[in-house]
C-alpha cells in the first residue's frame, strides 16, 4: 500500500527534516536516486541523456542528476534557459559546470537521445506552463526518445492530477517521484502523464498520510475464501430500486451485478415496468413490486430511477428505511434538487454509499463541474461530511472516502481504464458494491473491493473499447477468484448459522 501526501503535506516534511540535514542533502540524495534509478534501465552503455532543468529546486534535481550520470559512465547535457533561483539548485548547477558539465540555453536541433529527463517543474509550480518550457515539452512530445519525469511531470497539478491552468505538459514513460507518493500522479491527467511510478523515500519516514492507493491490502476479508458448508442465506439479500420507463435495463444491469459478485438473493423492483414479471436474460433475479420488497441487507437505489413521483416516493421510502443503501445516477440527482431528500440521507442513522460521477457531484455541492475536478480529494471529502455517506467520486482514479470523512482519509483507486466509458458501467459498479457489502464486508471495504474490482475488469479485458457494462462483472469475479486462490484458508467466522430458506 502507497501512501500519498498532498503538497502541503509534502512542505511540512521537507522543512521539518531539511533543518536536520546539511543544506543540499535532500537534493543530493534525489538526484542520486533517480540516477541510479535510471542506470539500470538505459539500454545502451554509454547511453545519451538530455536532462530539461527548470530554475527552482525541481530543476536542482536534474543537475545532480545529470552529474551522477556522468560518474555512472553516461554522456549527460542539461538544457536550462534560466539561471537557477534556490540557494540548493544554484549549488547543484554550480557543481555539475565545475565538473565539466554542459548546459544550454537552445534546444538541440538533433533530438537523437536514449532518454530525456523532465526536471522542469515539480510540485511547487502555480502557473500554467510558458515558454520556453512549453516550447520544451512539444519538443520532447515529437521526439521517439522516451521520457523520465522526476518527481512530478511538468505541468502536472500534484493534488489534483490536472494541468495547471488546463495548459498540457509532460507526458513521460515513467516518473520518479521523491518523499512520498502523490495523489495527483494517479488522478485525472495524471493517469495518462505520468507513467509507471517509481517512489524515492530519501532515507525520510515520511510519517502516516491520510490519503492511500487502494488495493486488496486495504480489504483482506473480502479476499478470504468462502466455506464450503454455506447457502444463500449466508451471503444476504439486495434489493435494485430504479428502471422507469425506458431505463430498466439499467436496473437489471445492477441487479445482474450483484448476483455475480456473490449476494445471496436480489430483488428488483423497476419503477416504470409494473408488468415486468422475469429477466429472461437472468432469470435468478427475483422482479418484486415497491410494496413486495421484502427486508434486504443492503438497497440499491437510483440506477435508470428516473424523476417520476413514483420514483420520489421510492427514494423517501428507502431513506426512511433502516437498510445500508448505495444511491447512485437519478437518486443523486433528486436529492440534489430536493432538501427534504438531502436532510433525509443526512440524518440516517443506517450506513449509506454515494457513487457520483464530477457532474453530479458538483450538482450536489451547487458549484461548477470544473470545481469538483479541480480538487477531486476535497469535492469528495465535503460530500462525505455533508452527507453523512461514504463517498465514490468516480472518474480516471475514483476517489472513496468513507462516511462522515473523520480526519480526512481518502482513497484513490488505480485500476480501470477507457474501456469503462461505456453506458452501464456505473450501474454495474453499483450493485457489485451492494452484493460486497450485502455480504457483511462492512461498508467500506465492500466499497473499496468493489471499486478496485470494477477497474480491474477494464484491465483484463485489455482493450481500451468493446467492453460492455453486462460483461464487468463476470470479469470481476474472475480477478477475485485469482485472488482468493491466493489465500490461505476459508474464514470460519464466515460459516452460515441459519436454515436455508427460500
Amino acid at each position: 500500500m502507497s501512501a500519498l501526501f498532498r503538497t502541503d503535506e509534502l512542505r511540512r516534511i521537507e522543512r521539518q527534516h531539511g533543518a536536520q540535514l546539511p543544506p543540499g542533502t535532500l537534493m543530493e540524495r534525489a538526484g542520486h536516486a533517480a540516477a541510479r534509478w535510471l542506470h539500470g534501465r538505459l539500454p545502451a552503455r554509454p547511453a545519451s541523456v538530455l536532462v530539461l532543468c527548470g530554475p527552482g529546486n525541481n530543476g536542482g534535481d536534474g543537475y545532480v542528476c545529470a552529474r551522477a550520470l556522468r560518474q555512472l559512465g553516461h554522456r549527460c547535457i542539461c538544457w536550462g534557459p534560466v539561471a537557477p533561483a534556490a540557494d540548493d539548485a544554484r549549488n547543484a548547477h554550480a557543481l555539475w559546470t565545475r565538473a565539466g558539465g554542459e548546459v544550454t540555453v537552445q534546444l538541440p536541433a538533433d533530438g537523437r537521445f536514449d532518454l530525456v529527463v523532465d526536471a522542469m517543474f515539480g510540485i511547487g509550480l502555480s502557473r500554467p506552463l510558458s515558454d520556453p518550457y512549453l516550447q520544451a515539452v512539444d519538443w520532447a512530445s515529437r521526439g521517439a526518445t522516451d521520457v523520465v519525469a522526476l518527481d512530478l511531470p511538468s505541468g502536472l497539478d500534484a493534488d489534483s492530477g490536472a494541468w495547471v491552468g488546463g495548459v498540457p505538459g509532460v507526458r513521460a514513460r515513467s516518473t520518479v517521484t521523491f518523499l512520498a507518493d502523490k495523489p495527483g500522479l494517479h488522478m485525472s491527467d495524471g493517469c495518462d502523464a505520468a507513467g509507471t511510478i517509481r517512489v524515492e523515500g530519501l532515507g525520510i519516514d515520511a510519517g502516516a498520510a491520510p490519503g492511500r492507493l487502494n488495493g486488496p491490502d486495504q480489504f483482506p476479508a473480502v479476499l478470504r475464501p468462502r466455506p464450503r458448508n454455506s447457502h444463500k442465506g449466508s451471503y444476504g439479500n439486495v434489493a435494485v430500486i430504479g428502471g422507469d420507463v425506458g431505463m430498466t435495463g439499467a436496473a437489471l444491469l445492477a441487479g445482474r451485478s450483484a448476483l455475480r459478485l456473490g449476494a445471496g438473493r436480489v430483488y428488483v423492483c423497476c419503477v416504470g415496468a409494473p408488468d415486468l414479471r422475469v429477466d429472461a436474460v437472468c432469470p435468478e433475479l427475483m422482479i418484486r413490486s415497491p410494496d413486495r420488497l421484502p427486508a434486504v441487507e443492503v438497497a440499491v437505489v437510483g440506477c435508470g430511477l428516473g424523476s417520476s413521483e413514483p420514483s420520489r416516493q421510492a427514494l423517501r421510502q428507502a431513506l426512511a428505511g433502516n437498510a445500508p443503501l448505495v444511491l447512485d445516477a437519478d437518486a443523486l440527482n433528486l436529492i440534489a434538487a430536493e432538501p427534504s431528500l438531502r436532510q433525509a440521507l443526512a440524518a440516517r442513522a443506517a450506513p449509506s454509499v454515494v457513487t457520483p460521477h464530477p457532474a453530479e457531484a458538483a450538482r450536489l455541492l451547487a458549484v461548477p463541474a470544473g470545481g469538483v475536478n479541480a480538487d477531486r480529494i476535497g469535492s469528495a471529502i465535503r460530500l462525505a461530511q455533508q452527507l453523512r455517506s461514504a463517498v465514490v467520486l468516480k472518474g480516471a482514479g475514483s476517489v472513496i472516502v468513507d462516511r462522515g470523512a473523520d480526519g480526512g482519509s481518502y482513497w484513490i483507486n488505480p485500476t480501470g481504464g477507457p474501456a469503462l466509458a461505456s453506458a452501464g458501467t456505473g450501474d454495474a459498479l453499483s450493485g457489485m458494491i451492494g452484493a460486497l457489502i450485502a455480504q457483511g464486508f462492512g461498508t467500506l471495504a465492500g466499497t473499496l473491493s468493489a471499486v478496485w474490482l470494477h477497474g480491474r475488469a477494464a484491465e483484463v479485458h485489455a482493450a481500451d473499447i468493446g467492453l460492455l457494462a453486462s460483461e464487468v462483472p463476470a470479469l470481476a469475479v474472475r480477478e477475485l477468484a485469482r485472488l482468493r486462490a491466493g489465500a490461505l484458508t476459508p474464514d470460519p467466522s464466515s460459516a452460515p448459522s441459519a436454515g436455508e430458506g427460500s
